[in-house]
This record gives structure tokens, sequence and C-alpha cells, in this order.
């Protein structure tokens, strides 16, 4: 009997962690759809998820954070272009193309991480980087971008 409890409750910690998991887009059409249904702006992020040490901070004490994500969640539509180098990392050939593409346009001096605060056009209303702050203190940051 004891075994069932035990992978009740393990399920419903992978649920729960599911359920508050930043919504990522990284196919920056249908960003741009969503904030256009959504009127929400874009915060496309540019990083090396398992080699840049400024983006993982960026991730752990910003993004992966309830304040940010119950925040974005309501307010932006956030897009990843992540550029691994790790072999088992490794993007499909269309997705690394994709975000090759996005780099050209928006990140064509390889800054990472690189976050370009996008209107629902697609037009650049702000860009910012990794800085020590709170997550209240980096979305007043991103929003001064929406004035």
């Amino acid at each position: 009997m004891r075994p069932f409890f035990t992978t009740i409750y393990v399920s419903f910690l992978f649920f729960t962690s599911l359920l508050s998991a930043q919504d990522w887009q990284t196919d920056f059409l249908v960003a741009q759809q969503l904030a256009a249904e959504n009127n929400k702006a874009i915060v496309l992020v540019f990083q090396g998820s398992d080699w840049c040490a400024p983006c993982i901070k960026l991730d752990r004490e910003i993004w992966s954070t309830d304040t940010f994500k119950n925040y974005a969640k309501q307010h932006y539509i956030m897009l990843q272009a992540d550029f691994p180098r790790r072999k088992k990392n490794q993007l499909s050939e269309a997705q690394t193309k994709a975000n090759a593409k996005l780099a050209e346009k928006y990140n064509s001096k390889g800054y990472f991480p690189l976050v370009v605060v996008l209107d629902k056009e697609g037009n650049v209303l702000g860009e910012s980087s990794y800085n020590k702050m709170s997550p209240k203190d980096y979305i007043k940051q991103l929003n001064t971008f929406l004035n």
C-alpha cells in the first residue's frame, strides 16, 4: 500500500512543477501571434543554457522565480533562443536555424545573455542582460521599455 502513495506523491510533484514552469515559446511567429492576440510584449531571451554562466544565473535568479513566472504569465510572451554547446543538449536542425535567424536580426553582435523586449510587430523596444537584482526590480526594468 505504501508504494501506491509514494507514486501518487511523486506524480503530484511532477505535475505541479509542470504547472509552475515558465511558458517559453521557441517559434517567433507563434510568439508574435500570441502577443497580438493578447496585447502583450515579447521578451526574447538569447542564452547559452549549458555554457553561459550569466545566462544560467539569469535563469536561476529571475526566470525561474515564482515572482517572475507569475508576472510574465499575465504580461509577456516569453520567447527563448537557446544556443547550447553540449552535444546532449543540441536542438533540432530546424530550431538551430530559427534561432540563428533570430540572432541575425536581433543579436548580430552575439551577446549572451541578451534580453530583447519587442512589441507585437517585432520592433525592438529595449534591451537588457543579466543584472544582479531582484525579480521585482528586473520586471520594473523590462517594463520601462513598454512606456
